[in-house]
């Protein structure tokens, strides 16, 4: 039996280089921070802030069969490094929780439709383009708690895979229908954020299983 053919796609939409080097900075960011309120060296901070900030991209890398996206990148290792150094000598009060969650908010969308976009120019099925939009927003950040001994994202209520999830979708909508790639980017960007946003703001959770008699 013959598969029917892929519809043609176009071009994978760059994320604006600007957007790129932020959302990597800011992953990085987190990452050196959580090592920075565990006491820890400057290797361990460098570590991990290289490791939350290429983590889900290099993952869905792997996954999809794409070249590892920040191994002949000239910019993305010293910009992990660049936010240790920054952790490392910065005043504590300088890092709002708060704002960081906004700010993490912000690269958890961005990177979600980046990942879902660059598995449909891979030709994965739109579904498993989902999937690899969420793994690009998330995996870094549950790979940095799995290392640090915190709790992971995924074991808490709070709303946050599923914002990557609904920028992910999103992203995969406009694709299919044939969207501008600028508003593709920013509704489905848009989206995802406000919904984090929202989340970080009311303190909005998802409703936790409970045991049935």
């Amino acid at each position: 039996m013959i598969s029917p053919a892929m519809p043609s796609l176009p071009p994978m939409p760059p994320m604006p280089p600007i957007l790129d080097i932020v959302g990597i900075a800011i992953f990085a960011l987190s990452g050196a921070i959580v090592a920075a309120r565990e006491k820890q060296t400057f290797v361990t901070m460098a570590f991990f802030a290289l490791i939350t900030g290429v983590g889900g991209g290099t993952v869905r890398d792997i996954l999809i069969g794409a070249p590892v996206f920040w191994m002949r990148d000239p910019f993305t290792a010293p910009i992990c490094l660049a936010m240790a150094f920054l952790v490392w000598f910065a005043p504590d009060r300088w890092w709002s929780p708060r704002l960081l969650a906004f700010a993490d908010a912000a690269g958890l969308a961005a990177y979600a439709v980046l990942g879902t976009v660059k598995a449909l120019r891979f030709d994965l099925p739109p579904a498993t383009a989902i999937l690899m939009g969420i793994v690009t927003g998330c995996v870094g950040g549950i790979i940095r708690d799995i290392i640090a001994g915190q709790p992971s994202i995924l074991m808490r209520h709070e709303i946050y895979v599923t914002a990557a999830a609904l920028s992910a979708t999103l992203a995969a909508v406009g694709w299919f229908i044939g969207l501008p790639l600028a508003v593709l980017w920013i509704i489905a960007t848009g989206a995802g954020f406000a919904l984090r946003g929202a989340a970080i703001h009311w303190s909005l959770a998802l409703p936790a299983y409970k045991t049935k008699p």
